[in-house]
């Protein structure tokens, strides 16, 4: 034997070692023998196991952003289940019905007494087309034709829910809703354009106002006080679009704001006093943040015998105070004349004695004849503007006014904004859907060519819940108000002073 195994000596052509590449196949040899698989190992039940690591913010960061970033939205609604059978039967039965029906005659009659009279015709339309409803279905059927005749179709039913703050009906099959704060899709859909375009007409038709190619914009409101957008093609690509702010049938309050946790309570007593004051407000804020409910709580707090005139494009202020003259601007003809514009109407307010004039917005020049109608023996004023800070707010209204075919210098515009204002309450909606009234601050006066302000109170953000909602605090600044003062002359000084230290 040699160190590799084999024989020595055997040598020949019989017993030498084959060539490589040249080996031949074993015959009758025995399968290839393999281990039995291992039993999977026994699990001990009494120990749990390890905890995981917790994930970082970080990664809880980019797994949102991965979810977003591969989620698909249809963003058309589905209606399914008892609406759909119920708007499939009305599809069939309002033709029969406006065969028997005049429309002039129906116009004339309440939603009740509609209701009244359609029933027997209902029950005949469906006798022929031998459609069998219950009680429910028959009911559910008289509502939606009644909307359909003399309402506004579907968009009645989101019109009715309380808890609904804003409709955007973007063409005929997408319509969002926010309810608390948030977007969702609701479950409405129009029949067709034609349909959703007829709707957007009798809304503007109420106002005086009118809808069509060639005045494809017309702001409006409803009879309880909300506003109205609409726009539709050729400017709208998707179709007809309409936007509704829905205002609460409640007047909300300053004390509200506070129970819903939009300030504090010394920030309430601070605007309770401005109000009564007479000190010249300017609300700031972005869309929806609540500017509009904001000036219809401090409204609250205007002497009853005081006169005051609102100033807006479609009036949408509802003031809760007797002596209350509300006045509404006007488009301009089919011939492009006839328009009266918000400074018009502010020009002409200064003749009819008013006590306070409060605008619904400012947008452009009209924002020079607010500030000297503040200078004038109109204290305690209002507007509101869009803006993301109280900063911002003041140099959008000097830039406001240098729009204008005023042709007076900067800092003359900057001395009028600085002698005509003195609080500016920054509102805000925070991420979660709440509004949070975020800063209010002080006009003080010039240095130099800079408008001076002083931060009375502040919102400051600490935390997220772990259910989304957002956590801060409301802070004072500590510091001695500068429209103390004013506060004296009706005799809230104290109060005023120790609200904001």
């Amino acid at each position: 034997m040699n160190a590799f195994g084999r024989r020595n000596g055997m040598s020949g052509s019989s017993q030498a070692r084959p060539a490589f590449g040249v080996a031949r196949p074993m015959k009758g040899a025995e399968p290839l023998r393999t281990q039995p698989p291992m039993p999977p190992p026994m699990v001990d039940d009494s120990f749990p196991p390890p905890p995981m690591a917790p994930a970082s913010p970080e990664d809880e960061a980019l797994a949102k952003l991965a979810e977003r970033a591969t989620a698909h939205h249809s963003g058309e609604a589905v209606v399914e289940g008892f609406e759909a059978s119920v708007h499939r039967i009305k599809e069939q039965v309002l033709p029969r019905l406006l065969e028997r029906v005049d429309p002039e005659a129906a116009a004339t009659l309440t939603k009740d007494e509609l209701s009244e009279e359609f029933r027997p015709i209902i029950l005949e339309v469906l006798a022929e087309l031998k459609i069998t409803l219950n009680r429910r279905e028959q009911f559910a059927l008289e509502k939606v034709l009644v909307d359909e005749l003399l309402g506004f179709g579907p968009l009645e039913e989101l019109l009715g829910d309380p808890d609904i703050t804003d409709i955007m009906v973007n063409g005929p099959n997408q319509t969002y809703i926010e309810r608390k704060g948030k977007l969702e899709l609701a479950k409405v859909k129009f029949r067709d354009e034609s349909h959703l375009f007829q709707i957007a007409q009798r809304i503007v038709n109420q106002v005086g106002r009118r809808v069509d190619q060639t005045t494809p914009l017309a702001d409006a409101r409803l009879k309880d006080g909300s506003r109205v957008n609409v726009i539709v093609p050729p400017l709208s690509l998707k179709g007809t679009a309409i936007s509704i702010r829905k205002f609460s049938e409640k007047p909300i309050t300053i004390d509200m704001l506070r129970d819903f946790g939009s300030m504090s309570d010394k920030m309430a007593t601070c605007l309770k006093i401005a109000g009564a004051s007479r000190m010249n407000i300017v609300i700031s804020g972005g869309t929806g943040s609540g500017k509009t409910t904001m000036l219809n709580a401090l409204s609250k707090m205007i002497d009853p015998g005081e006169r005051v005139l609102t100033i807006e494009d479609a009036a949408e202020l509802r003031l809760q105070q007797p002596h209350w003259l509300p006045l509404e601007t006007r488009p301009p003809n089919l011939e492009g004349q006839g328009a009266i514009t918000i400074g018009d109407l502010v020009k002409n307010a200064l003749r009819m004695r008013p006590d306070r004039i409060i605008l619904g917005e400012i947008r452009g020049a009209e924002c020079f004849d607010l500030l000297a109608a503040m200078n004038t023996g109109h204290d305690g004023s209002m507007c509101t503007l869009h803006a993301n800070s109280p900063r911002e707010c003041l140099g959008r209204m000097e830039n406001m006014i240098l729009m204008g075919d005023i042709k007076i210098p900067k800092a003359a515009i900057s001395k009028q904004i600085a002698d005509s204002v003195d609080l500016v309450v920054q509102v805000k909606r925070l991420r979660d859907g709440s509004r949070r009234t975020t800063n209010i601050t002080e006009v003080i006066g010039m240095e130099g060519d800079v408008i001076v302000t002083q931060e009375l109170f502040s919102y400051e953000y600490l935390d997220e819940g772990d259910d989304g909602k957002i956590i801060g605090e409301h802070r004072p600044s500590g510091l001695r108000p500068y429209t103390l003062e004013k506060a004296r002359q009706f005799g809230f000084d104290k109060a005023y002073l120790q609200a904001c230290l």
